[in-house]
């Protein structure tokens, strides 16, 4: 369970503020996978790291319950010197997994090669994200927190991390961020739109589908 008490996020520039959250309330149930819709820039990625807990709330607090992974696919902690293999042990230490059975796994889901072995700033940016959905995807957390990952690399990988991930929802939640509306139906059960700082909690997929897209028209028309 993720329950958002009065969360309020303001971002300040040269006098101007602007609200991503505006004082919102909303418990995301445990188990249920819910899709976080809004249109670009309405501060999706910004609430899923509030929820991360990379990010705080100008406002509020958030109370979980159970494991929450970091924003699926985020590499942004791994260490540019090390190795994709030697940064994948590092992690396993950190949350106690086995060191070898996690890096079996990254090693043969990420697809790497003989980079996988090589320094993590020699990587391009598909693989990075390869590397570290795969890292995320071989610790199992009660909730996962996902933005648009699932569109990194070519077609069998993401064929191959959809796969996993709805292995990985028999036994967890999650929050994802996508704007592929085929993704949301097949990932999700539930969704939360965002929209001008609020957030409207829907237990119906399609019913949150259909409010985002009325929004999304909404905004076209103006």
């Amino acid at each position: 369970m993720i329950r958002l008490e009065n969360v309020t996020k303001i971002f300040s520039l040269e006098g101007k503020h602007k609200y991503v959250a505006d004082n919102i309330n909303a418990v995301f149930p445990t188990g249920r996978s819910v899709a976080l819709l809004g249109r670009n820039g309405a501060g999706k990625s910004t609430l899923l790291q509030m929820i991360a807990g990379t990010l705080t709330p100008t406002s509020g607090r958030i109370i979980s319950t159970g494991t929450i992974s970091w924003p699926v696919g985020f590499a942004g902690s791994f260490h540019p010197e090390l190795t994709g293999a030697q940064n994948t042990r590092f992690v396993a230490r950190i949350y106690g997994v086995d060191t070898d059975d996690l890096t079996a796994f990254v090693e043969d889901f990420a697809g790497l090669g003989q980079h996988f072995r090589l320094p993590f700033r020699s990587y391009s940016s598909g693989m990075k994200s390869r590397l570290a959905f795969g890292v995320s995807m071989g610790i199992g957390f009660d909730t996962y927190l996902v933005d648009e990952v699932t569109a990194v690399g070519d077609s069998a990988f993401r064929a191959r991390s959809s796969q996993v991930f709805l292995e990985r929802l028999k036994t967890s939640g999650a929050v994802v961020v996508t704007h592929a509306m085929a993704q949301v139906r097949e990932l999700c059960d539930a969704a939360a739109v965002l929209n001008d700082g609020k957030l409207e909690y829907f237990d119906d997929i399609e019913a949150g589908i259909a409010q985002h897209e009325r929004n999304m028209a909404a905004l076209n028309a103006a």
